[in-house]
Parts: C-alpha cells; sequence; structure tokens
C-alpha cells in the first residue's frame, strides 16, 4: 500500500494509485466509479417525519413497560437509516435533567415510517425515588475513578447521571480516565456511586484485534487531500478519516506519491489502512445503507506505527503495530475492517455495557464486518481470496488468530455458554447463518446443537442481518439479546418469506443459545 504515481485530480481531491506491499512502482488510473447503492436508500423528510410521530404515540402507550416515570424526559430522536431505507430511532432518557446510562428506547420502522416494528430498553426499574443531590463531591468521585487505571495520563471532568442498567437504579458520577501502557492502553468510563463512593460500574473503550500485512494488489486506489505540492493522507470524502503516525498527525509531502512497498514503512501501512477503511465505508453504503462508520457521516483516523505486536481502537480512533517478526504491519484489510467494526458497533444502537458477552459481541462484531469487507472487496488469487479465517497472513501462524466456521482450532470455542467471553459462538453463528454446515465453497462446520446439516443463506444477507439486529443494541448486551433483536431484525428485512427467520434461528439454537421468552415467530 505505498504509492508512486502520478496525481489524477478531482477538485480537491486527489485520487492516486498506490502499490501494495512488495511492489515499488506506481501508475494513474481512473477514478473509480461510484459503488452501488441498491442498498442506501435513506427515507425522505416526510418518511422521518412520520417514523418520529408513529414512535412517539408507541412510547406514550407502552409507557408503563418502558419503565418511563415522574422526572423522565427524551430528547428529539437520533434517527439512522438501515438497509433498503428501514428506519432506527434512538432516544436519549433523562431523568430530572440528569442523563440516564442505560435508559435509552430504541425503535424501528419500516422504509415509510408507517409501520413501527420495535420499540425497546435496557433500563430494568422506574427510576421514580432515585436521589438526584450528591453525597460525594465530583473531586472524590475522581480520585476514586483513577484508582481503577494504571498509569494515568488524563482525569475528564466528573458527571452526575442516574445509571440504570440494573435493578437498583443509582445516581452516579461518570468519569472518563485514560492511561495504561503502550502494550494495554485503557480508555475507562468509571461509574462511582455519588451517595458511597463505591465502583458501580465501569466499561473500557479500548478494544483489542490483531491482524496482518495484507497485499491488496499493483496498483491500488486511495483518496487523499491536496493540490500543487502540498498532499496530505487524509480522505475528502469520508469525514475524519485520515492516516499518519503516534503523533496524531496526518503524514503530508510534496508530491502524491506515498510509500515504498516494503512491509516495515509506514506510509505502506497507511496506503493499505485507506484503502481498507474506504472499502468499508463503501460496503457499509452499498450492502447496508449505512451512512458513514458513525451513522451520520463521519469516519475516525487512524495511527500506525504502533511499537508492540498489537492494533485496537480506543473509542475515537484506531491504532496499529506489527507482527511479531516486526517485518509486517497490522495493516491487512480484514484486521483494519475488524478495528473499524468497533466503531460501527459503538455507533450502534445504545451503550452495550462492559460485561463478558458485551465485550465478546463487540470484539466478533470486528470479525464479522472484516470479514464482510474482505468479500466486499472479493480479491482474487493470488491476493488473499475472501474467506472465513481472520489475520491468516500475519505470519503467526498458518491460520492466522481466528477461525469463524470452527473456532476450536484457534482455541476458541465453538458453542456459547452464559458468560461467554470469547468471540468464538457469534462468529461461528455468523459462518452458520451465511454459508450452512455444508457448503459446497468454504470448509465444513459442525453444530453444538440440533439438527444437522444447515443451509446458509449468503454472506450479504447474513450481514444485513447481524448489522440490522446490531441497531437494538443496548446495556447490559447479551447473546439472548442478540438472538432476539437478529430475529427481529430478519422479520423486518425479509417480511414475504421465513426462510432467512428460520435460518438466523437455526443458526443460534446450532451454538446453543436457546429460544427466548418473548422473541418473534415467523
Amino acid at each position: 500500500m505505498n504509492p508512486r504515481v502520478p496525481r489524477v485530480k478531482v477538485g480537491a481531491t486527489a485520487l492516486l494509485t498506490v502499490v501494495a506491499m512488495g511492489a515499488s512502482a506506481l501508475t494513474g488510473v481512473p477514478a473509480r466509479a461510484v459503488p452501488d447503492a441498491s442498498a442506501f436508500a435513506p427515507p425522505g423528510a416526510e418518511a422521518r417525519e412520520r417514523a418520529v410521530s408513529g414512535v412517539a404515540r408507541v412510547l406514550a402507550e407502552r409507557a408503563g413497560e418502558l419503565r418511563v416515570g415522574r422526572g423522565d424526559a427524551f430528547a428529539p430522536p437520533v434517527v439512522t437509516s438501515g438497509v433498503r431505507g428501514l428506519q432506527y430511532l434512538l432516544y436519549r432518557r433523562t431523568h430530572n435533567g440528569l442523563p440516564v446510562y442505560g435508559g435509552d428506547v430504541i425503535a424501528s420502522t419500516d422504509s415509510g415510517g408507517t409501520v413501527v416494528h420495535t420499540v425497546i430498553t435496557g433500563q430494568q426499574a422506574s427510576l421514580e425515588g432515585v436521589a438526584t443531590t450528591p453525597v460525594i463531591d465530583a473531586t472524590r468521585a475522581a480520585a476514586v475513578a483513577e484508582g481503577q487505571v494504571r498509569a494515568v495520563r488524563e482525569v475528564g471532568t466528573p458527571s452526575l447521571v442516574v445509571h440504570a442498567t440494573t435493578t437498583r437504579p443509582r445516581l452516579a458520577w461518570e468519569v472518563a480516565v485514560t492511561g495504561g501502557t503502550e502494550q494495554a492502553p485503557e480508555a475507562l468510563r468509571v461509574f462511582v456511586d455519588a451517595r458511597d463512593a463505591t465502583v458501580i460500574d465501569t466499561y473500557d473503550q479500548v478494544r483489542y484485534g490483531t491482524g496482518n500485512s495484507f497485499y491488496n494488489g499493483n496498483p491500488v486506489t486511495i483518496q487523499t487531500t491536496g493540490s500543487g505540492s502540498a498532499y496530505v493522507m487524509r480522505d475528502p470524502s469520508r469525514p475524519g478519516l485520515a492516516c499518519g503516525g503516534q503523533n496524531g498527525a496526518p503524514y503530508s509531502k510534496p508530491v502524491d506519491t506515498w510509500g515504498n512497498g516494503l512491509g516495515t514503512n509506514l506510509e505502506t501501512a497507511c496506503v493499505d489502512v485507506l484503502f481498507a477503511a474506504q472499502k468499508e465505508w463503501d460496503m457499509l453504503r452499498t450492502w447496508l445503507g449505512r451512512n458513514g462508520l458513525d451513522g451520520a457521516g463521519h469516519s475516525f483516523p487512524a495511527r500506525v506505527g504502533l511499537n508492540t505486536v498489537n492494533a485496537y481502537w480506543d473509542g475515537s480512533a484506531t491504532f496499529f503495530g506489527h507482527n511479531p517478526a516486526n517485518t509486517r504491519q497490522l495493516t491487512s484489510l480484514d484486521l483494519v475492517g475488524h478495528e473499524y467494526g468497533h466503531a460501527v458497533f459503538q455507533y450502534s444502537g445504545s451503550n452495550g455495557g462492559n460485561a463478558a458477552e458485551a465485550l465478546s459481541l463487540d470484539e466478533s462484531t470486528g470479525d464479522i464486518l472484516g470479514t464482510a469487507t474482505e468479500h466486499y472487496v472479493n480479491h482474487a488469487p493470488p491476493l488473499d481470496p475472501p474467506n472465513y479465517l481472520v489475520g491468516e497472513d500475519l505470519d503467526i501462524g498458518p491460520s492466522g488468530v481466528r477461525n469463524m466456521y470452527n473456532p476450536a482450532l484457534q482455541g476458541e470455542p465453538n458453542c456459547y455458554t452464559p458468560g461467554s467471553s470469547s468471540p468464538g459462538p457469534q462468529d461461528h453463528w455468523f459462518y452458520l447463518l451465511a454459508e450452512g454446515t455444508n457448503p459446497p465453497n468454504n470448509p465444513p462446520s459442525p453444530v453444538c446443537y440440533g439438527p444437522s446439516p444447515l443451509t446458509g443463506i449468503g454472506i450479504r444477507k447474513a450481514t444485513e442481518i447481524f448489522y440490522s439486529g446490531l441497531q437494538y443494541k443496548n446495556a447490559p448486551w447479551t447473546y439472548a439479546k442478540a438472538r432476539i433483536a437478529t430475529l427481529r431484525a430478519a422479520k423486518a428485512l425479509y417480511p414475504k418469506s421465513c426462510a432467512e427467520f428460520n435460518a438466523t434461528r437455526a443458526a443460534w439454537s446450532a451454538i446453543s443459545v436457546p429460544a427466548q421468552r418473548g422473541e418473534p415467530v415467523c
């Protein structure tokens, strides 16, 4: 992912051809075509107004079920469009003016806003009677939160919230604390009980991943910004996407030619990152109807050159290190897709919480979206063709670091057990949904429970169902909730067919996630 290439300028946008690892020469190419936008069908203003009006009626009718009580209020909804224009509305709850962590309400409608499919909340109890005046002050709360992180770099200003993800809602100070080490960074949110200074809950915004230095072909095309004699590795059409070193500044130079084709070169690593991140953006738009990584038309910066065998997302940027031999940067197509997949998880639905199952589902989201990106790009041999391995070219083993068709081959469980902390079970579910147990062009996959064989519905449909289910995410996010959410999604996406619904249900049962009370039927 490094280039030497003549510039092809479109306004302030420089579309350039770059050379992947192992190559050193670059040639110019024409601007690439706009991707097929068949799934990108955002509803118009009238459809959004109908959705907001319809959901408002349901909120009023189901106030008791949604634990709406005296002192509660909702901000105007954040409306996100999904596959073929399905609408998702996120309502942030306040109680006596304080934000409620875990109290968000999530609703979905059809593309026209006329049919309300689902209205849910993760809040488990009414907030009436919760104190709103703290006993301990912000200074003490900050000190308690600081004690939860090693090598503290920064402590944010505490803010009062109502913590409502358990059956006992409480007034709390929410404190952001960053620190840790380069090998184990931390970006913690700490909830300190405002009455007795105990730590109620924490969640870490750092999400780890693994990957490889991947060959994306010669040449590849990325978008940069600049003209004349000043060019920057900043994407002009995907706001927020840029790539540079660990100081946070995107790489710049007087010519629009980047890298040298070597695995140790950091400009080359940034070419890889921009190529993969731009393709993931395109996949999210074309397959899933999503506008950007955050669903609102924005992406996030990347930093290469992390001096450790690691790659991670910290809640606002991605970071990429090197492989154990320090011969390649960890900027493969599936690895970059994985890390930015954490951003999609963070900006879908509401907060998922920090319990083991939520973290494992978050990690699996990275695997699924990285794999979907790899299939969307669809490299042909001798490049890495799409598959269901993650990091297979990392050069640390024969089959990478994740195996979605049989996670046990990489030391991850195939089957769900309560409190699962591994991405293996959901990775396995996704493979069974997409490919089945004995696909003709992919490896066979075992089941943990129930009938076999299973027939897959294809990776694009499986990704649509997974992603649409993710829009219902609420704390605490669990395998049981994910099962119900994806069944709702399958029913909404394919209202005239039960085949996709039945395949979704069968795949969950096959990894030992049982039927749940109140789940939909088809």
